[in-house]
C-alpha cells in the first residue's frame, strides 16, 4: 500500500469504527479506540474529523444530556452514569482537540480549530444540561479555551488568526469574544509572540454588530442573548490599557499603531491620554513614525489638540527612504490633508514643495508622478508661489539658495529658490513621467490633480500602460513574404524549396 493511500483507509476504518460505536451502546470500547488513537498522533486530520461526527452525533441526539433539577441530587442509575461517561470522556477529548493548534502543521492547526468551533456550536444548539429558560448558549469555557490557544507565547498564529476570522461573522462568537478578552490581556510583560497574536486578533475584532445577523451557536430568530455596543466598547477601553503599559518591540509597536488607528482610537473614552505616545512615535522614525502621523492628525482634527511643531515633524519626513515602504502612500495622502488650508504661510508651503522636488530627482518612477501632481496642487492652492516656476532660468542646481539639511522649512530659503528639478525632469526617458513634468510650462488647470488615482499607481501599471501604446507598431518582419514564413536571405533557401 502506497503512502498516499495509507490516510484515506485509515479514515475510513476511523468513520466505520465511529458508526458502529454510534449504532450500539455496548460498542463503548470503540469510543476508547478511537480516541487512544487519537491521542497517539496518528493522521490527526482524520481522527479529528472522527472525533467531530461522534460528539456532534451525540449531542444531536442528547446522548450526554443530563436533566439537573435545582436543589436535588442527581439520580444514580445506569442511563445517567453512562451519559456522565460520555460527558467525561468529551470533556477530556475536547482540550486534546484545542491542542491540536499548536501542532507544527498550519492545516492540522486549522483543523483543530475547525472542530472545535462546529463542537462548541453543537453543544450551543443541543446543550449538555439546561441553561436559564433559553434553549441555546455559547459554551464560554471552551471558547476561552480555543482563544487561549490562539493567544500562544510560543508561535505565531496569524493563520489561525485569519481563521478564527470566520467566526467572528457570527454576532454570538464576536461578542463573547469581547466579554472574555479582558480576561486573557496579560497584566505583566509578556513576550512579543504573545503581543503580536493578541494585537493580530484584536485588529480582527469589531465593536459593532455585523450587519447580517447570524448565530452559530442558536438559531438567528431567537436571540439568547443581546449584543450591547457599551459592554465591547468598555472591554475594549480595559484591555487597551493594558496594552499600553507592555514593552513593545519595533514590530509590535508598529502593529499596535495600525491596530489603534483602525480599530481603537474611535472608541477611547478618553483618547488625548495617548498624545505623549504618539509624539515620542514620531520620534521613532520609519512606518511607526508615519503611522503616529495619522493619529496626531485625529488628534488634532477630532479632538483640538494644539502641536505646533507638527509640520516640522512632517517635513523631517520626506526622506528618500520613504519611496521604498509599504506606507509611502500614507504619507502623500496625509500631506495632503495637512497642507490643504489655503491660510498657511507660502514660505512653509514653498518649503513642502521644494523638498520633494528634490526628492523627486531619485524617486520611482510613479512616484514621480505624484510628486508632480501635488506640486501642481499646492501652487493651485498658493497662488503666490508661482514666483517658483518663473525662477528656473535664473537659478539652477548650481546657485539654488534652497537649504536641503535645514530642519526648519521655514528656515530653508525655499520662497526664493526654483523648481529646476522639475524641469530637468522633462527629459525622463519614460513619457508619461516627463509628461508630469510639463506642468510648469503650460498654464495651471482650474482644478486640483486628484491623488487618489496616482497613489494607486505602481510601476508596472505604468509599464503596461505604455506597452499599450507601441505595441501595435512592433514589425515581426521587415519583409512581406511570399509562400511560407521564412524570408529572404535565409541560407534554409538554399537546401529547401517551400
Amino acid at each position: 500500500m502506497s503512502q498516499v493511500e495509507k490516510p484515506m483507509k485509515i479514515s475510513k476504518q476511523l468513520r466505520l469504527r465511529a458508526q458502529e460505536f454510534l449504532a450500539n451502546r455496548k460498542n463503548s470500547d470503540i469510543l476508547h479506540e478511537i480516541v487512544q488513537n487519537f491521542s497517539s498522533g496518528s493522521d490527526q486530520q482524520s481522527c479529528l474529523l472522527t472525533l467531530e461526527l461522534v460528539f456532534s452525533t451525540l449531542l444531536k441526539d442528547r446522548e450526554m444530556f443530563v436533566e439537573i433539577v435545582p436543589l436535588k441530587p442527581m439520580i444514580d442509575n445506569p442511563e445517567n452514569r453512562y451519559r456522565q461517561w460520555l460527558r467525561s470522556i468529551y470533556e477530556d477529548v475536547f482540550v486534546k482537540i484545542v491542542a491540536t493548534m499548536e501542532n507544527g502543521s498550519h492545516k492540522i492547526q486549522a483543523q483543530g480549530l475547525s472542530t472545535a468551533m462546529n463542537l462548541l456550536s453543537c453543544e450551543g444548539r443541543f446543550p449538555l444540561e439546561t441553561k436559564d429558560s433559553f434553549e441555546n448558549y455559547v459554551p464560554l469555557h471552551k471558547l476561552k479555551q480555543i482563544l487561549m490557544k490562539i493567544l500562544s507565547n510560543k508561535q505565531n498564529n496569524a493563520q489561525l488568526i485569519n481563521k478564527y476570522t470566520e467566526y467572528l461573522l457570527f454576532d454570538d462568537i464576536l461578542f463573547f469574544t469581547w466579554k472574555i478578552f479582558p480576561s486573557l490581556t496579560a497584566k505583566s510583560k509578556p513576550n512579543e509572540v504573545y503581543i503580536m497574536n493578541y494585537l493580530l486578533l484584536l485588529e480582527k475584532l469589531q465593536v459593532h454588530q455585523n450587519n447580517e445577523t447570524k448565530i452559530l451557536c442558536g438559531d438567528e430568530n431567537v436571540m439568547f442573548f443581546t449584543f450591547d455596543e457599551a459592554v465591547t466598547i468598555k472591554s475594549l477601553n480595559k484591555i487597551w490599557h493594558c496594552v499600553m503599559q507592555w514593552d513593545h518591540t519595533p514590530p509590535t509597536h508598529k502593529q499596535m499603531l495600525i491596530v489603534l488607528l483602525e480599530r481603537v482610537l474611535t472608541h477611547l473614552e478618553r483618547p488625548l491620554l495617548l498624545t505623549d505616545f504618539l509624539m515620542d512615535s514620531l520620534d521613532v522614525g520609519g512606518p511607526i513614525s508615519l503611522l503616529a502621523l495619522q493619529g496626531i492628525f485625529t488628534m488634532i482634527q477630532v479632538h483640538n489638540l494644539d502641536y505646533p511643531n507638527i509640520f516640522i515633524k512632517l517635513y523631517s519626513m520626506f526622506e528618500p527612504e520613504i519611496f521604498h515602504t509599504k506606507y509611502k502612500a500614507r504619507l502623500f495622502y496625509l500631506s495632503d490633508l495637512f497642507l490643504s488650508s489655503t491660510h498657511l504661510p507660502e514660505n512653509l508651503v514653498a518649503a513642502f514643495i521644494k523638498r520633494m522636488a528634490r526628492l523627486a530627482l531619485i524617486a520611482p518612477s510613479e512616484d514621480i508622478i505624484i510628486i508632480c501632481h501635488f506640486i501642481g496642487n499646492l501652487i493651485l492652492r498658493h497662488p503666490g508661489l508661482k514666483c517658483l516656476l518663473n525662477n528656473t532660468e535664473h537659478i539652477t542646481a548650481n546657485n539654488d539658495p534652497y537649504i536641503m539639511d535645514e530642519r526648519d522649512p521655514v528656515k530653508s530659503n525655499a520662497i526664493i529658490s526654483s523648481l529646476w528639478e522639475i524641469q530637468s525632469l522633462q527629459s525622463h526617458v519614460i513619457p508619461s513621467v516627463s509628461s508630469a513634468a510639463k506642468f510648469i510650462n503650460t498654464p495651471l488647470p482650474s482644478v486640483e490633480w486628484d491623488l487618489s488615482k496616482d497613489l494607486d499607481q505602481t510601476g508596472e501599471d505604468m509599464f503596461d500602460r505604455e506597452i499599450k501604446k507601441f505595441n501595435k507598431l512592433i514589425v515581426l518582419q521587415f519583409e512581406k513574404p511570399n509562400g511560407a514564413s521564412i524570408g529572404k536571405g535565409e541560407r534554409l533557401l538554399q537546401f529547401w524549396n517551400l
